[in-house]
């Protein structure tokens, strides 16, 4: 006999990513008017031949949820871990025994340039791939297994979905595939669609659909949500507004794991950072501690000296005009201040503070001088 899990697993691409083409029901011409159009959203990556079963036994709750939410998502602290995962494709290495670890209760930032490793750190934990060794785990269980992935949400930077069906139409469909969803209206509200809820989703600007796209990772509550790249094609109004949103969902009690370009926005939210270069980890820990990983500090003045002068001081690394401001990076903050002020009496609108997380970002990624080299 067939088994129902493959049914009844919530389809995690759906929720969140680029559809497969899928195999259609042998009975499909025998679904209500409509229903064929979202077997490619409802029923996809299957393992095994669907049974051919009565049209209202298949859209049964009983049918669709035989198992709850698996329990370890409200118990555990660990809620994903990658252990010396290593994935490559072809001959291009993804991941070298990635170790990493996702927090109950925490958003993490997994950052790292193109090619770092962060979408196939993602596609583990998710179970939408497997690692070639190590071990990947979700809850304390297989992310592959239907049950567990009933308990995350996801949304990826792509996702393809039926156009002609309204926002408050996709909210509800993906709403029944969990055991304990949020209201749709609760969900519209948290993705800013209260008010395009009767619009079709072809309708929407790349904006809207990716508000959607948000509300389909985030209607079953799930305990963990990946978002990976969440505010692109987002006006700045709108990515504060998500940002609030999420740090909403963080209260409530989700782990939250976030990639993202916009250091500014892993800053703002992540309660630690996971920085990845070529399928490793470079550096870990909170904002702070990373931008702490790079000496330094950065100076703003108004002076009078020209940029060759101030240049010619051994303390500064680097200088440029901003405006009216000079802004000098320097490992020895104090004793180039101390000839800035020799140099420059009038010296006026100074500021000191610590260098960004973008500066300390390009600095423990950029290639070593035997990468330039090679």
């Amino acid at each position: 006999m067939v088994s129902t899990d493959a049914i009844a697993a919530p389809p995690l691409e759906s929720t969140i990513g680029r559809r497969k083409q899928v195999r259609e029901l042998d009975c499909v011409d025998n679904f209500p008017a409509g229903f064929k159009q979202l077997t490619s959203v409802t029923f996809e990556s299957l393992h095994a031949p669907l049974p051919c079963v009565p049209c209202s036994t298949l859209l049964s709750p009983q049918f669709l949820w035989r198992h709850d939410m698996p329990t370890q998502a409200h118990h555990v602290t660990s809620l994903a871990r990658l252990e010396r995962a290593h994935k490559h494709f072809g001959a291009h290495i993804a991941l070298h025994s990635l170790d990493l670890e996702v927090h109950a209760g925490e958003v993490l930032a997994l950052l790292g340039p193109n090619g770092a490793g962060k979408t196939t750190a993602l596609g583990l934990m998710t179970g939408r791939i497997a690692t070639d060794s190590g071990s990947a785990q979700l809850f304390g269980r297989d992310p592959r297994d239907a049950a567990t992935r009933r308990g995350i949400g996801v949304m990826l930077q792509e996702a393809q979905l039926p156009e002609t069906l309204t926002v408050a139409e996709q909210v509800r469909l993906f709403a029944s595939y969990y055991p304990q969803p949020r209201a749709v209206d609760e969900t519209l509200r948290l993705a800013g669609l209260a008010d395009l809820g009767r619009r079709q989703y072809g309708q929407l600007s790349g904006g809207q659909q990716r508000r959607v796209q948000f509300a389909l990772a985030i209607a079953g509550r799930p305990a963990l949500l990946f978002v990976d790249e969440p505010t692109t094609g987002l006006d700045v109004e709108a990515r504060r507004g998500f940002w609030s949103v999420l740090r909403e969902l963080r209260s409530d009690g989700a782990a939250i794991v976030l990639t993202t370009h916009y250091l500014e926005e892993a800053d703002a939210l992540a309660d630690r950072i996971v920085l990845l270069g070529e399928g490793r980890v470079l550096a870990e820990g909170t904002p702070q501690a990373i931008k702490s990983r790079v000496a330094g500090k950065r100076l703003r003045c108004r002076t009078s000296l020209t940029l060759a002068q101030i240049g010619a001081f051994a303390e500064v690394e680097s200088v440029q005009r901003r405006g009216e401001l000079v802004e000098l990076r320097s490992r020895q903050p104090e004793d180039l201040l101390r000839h800035l002020l020799a140099a420059d009496a009038g010296l006026s609108e100074l500021e000191l503070s610590p260098l960004s997380l973008e500066e300390a970002f390009l600095s423990l990624t950029a290639p070593t001088p035997l990468e330039q080299a090679a």
